[in-house]
């Protein structure tokens, strides 16, 4: 699978974690940044990975802040991203598979690089179900970004 993986300051640590276990694993990865301690933004890294899977480039991201919370509020604004903090196994594949998530947000002081890497593992294994009702649901959160509202 090709994964689009970004941090800002307080996530690049871990996110180049997560890179290195995904290529071991197998997987292709592109790194949007940053690449050092020194202060950024996370909206610009949340636009970063956003573009890469409007793209086509990626088909699922992986974005790490502080806490995961701006990083999940910056990359809900861009069309088509559907992305979640999760800290828990349950949420990072159930997140997938009722809800489509495409993008991961994780907060590096919230959780360590062990927990991060089972996260990363249940999101990437996780598969959208299909059912019925997930579908209905999603195409009304797919009205709601068309309309803005």
């Amino acid at each position: 699978m090709r994964i689009v993986v970004g941090a800002d300051h307080r996530g690049y640590e871990l996110k180049d974690e997560i890179a290195a276990a995904l290529k071991q694993a197998g997987h292709e990865t592109l790194d949007v940044g940053t690449h050092s301690a020194d202060s950024v933004d996370y909206p610009d890294y949340a636009r970063a990975i956003g573009g890469v899977l409007t793209d086509g480039l990626a088909e699922r991201g992986v974005l790490v802040c502080g806490s995961g919370v701006g990083a999940s509020i910056a990359a809900n604004k861009i069309r088509g991203v559907r992305a979640a903090i999760c800290h828990d196994t349950y949420s990072a594949r159930q997140g997938v598979e009722h809800d489509d998530m495409n993008v991961l947000c994780l907060g590096a002081r919230v959780i360590d690089s062990e927990l991060a890497l089972e996260l990363v593992r249940a999101f990437l294994d996780a598969r959208l179900s299909g059912e019925e009702r997930y579908r209905r649901r999603l195409e009304k959160v797919a009205e709601m970004e068309r309309q803005g509202r």
